[in-house]
């Protein structure tokens, strides 16, 4: 009985690294438990205890930016996800990139990603990025840039990939 517990509990941990490391954004504990919960993948009790525990052994970082409180996970969680992936199924692996796929879609629907740019002076643009979810500016960037090229092509990767770039910005910050 032991065992299967202790099992269980390896399981569900590396369910959520598993989770937080598809989603590729950070996620509130709000957005985190509703997806767990819609998935009955555990109940919302363990689900607290679990990610208390990541991040005590820093395996998930639990961060605040403006007031919102947000799950990350680590390097140290992803090279133990990868280090015992094999323990998670592979039906349950693909089950999972399917759902986070389409709560991705949800989530970004949710936030406002603006990429814009003004030429300041001959061979000088201000880029401006910005991220805002529920009228809350999740990040907001101004980068100076030598050329127009330069300045659109930053904005058209901001508009493809910002939830991912905003992720990576923020676990450099907090490294």
């Amino acid at each position: 009985m032991f065992y299967n517990n202790t099992q269980q509990l390896a399981e569900h941990k590396l369910l959520l690294l598993y989770i937080l490391d598809r989603f590729e954004i950070p996620l509130t504990n709000t957005q985190l438990t509703q997806f767990v919960m819609e998935k009955d993948y555990m109940n919302y009790f363990l689900l607290q205890q679990y990610l208390g525990e990541l991040v005590s052994s820093s395996m998930l970082e639990y961060s605040e930016s403006e007031g919102n409180y947000f799950y990350l996970i680590t390097e140290k969680g992803k090279n133990t996800l990868q280090f015992f992936s094999d323990r998670l199924s592979s039906t349950l692996t693909a089950t999972l990139d399917q759902a986070v796929e389409m709560k991705k879609q949800v989530l970004l629907k949710e936030m406002q990603i603006l990429a814009d740019y003004t030429k300041k002076k001959e061979s000088e643009y201000i880029v401006d990025l910005k991220v805002i979810e529920n009228d809350i500016t999740l990040i907001d960037l101004k980068l100076n840039v030598v050329s127009n090229k330069y300045a659109k092509e930053i904005c058209d990767k901001w508009k493809r990939e910002a939830p991912k770039l905003y992720g990576e910005i923020i676990h450099l910050l907090i490294q």
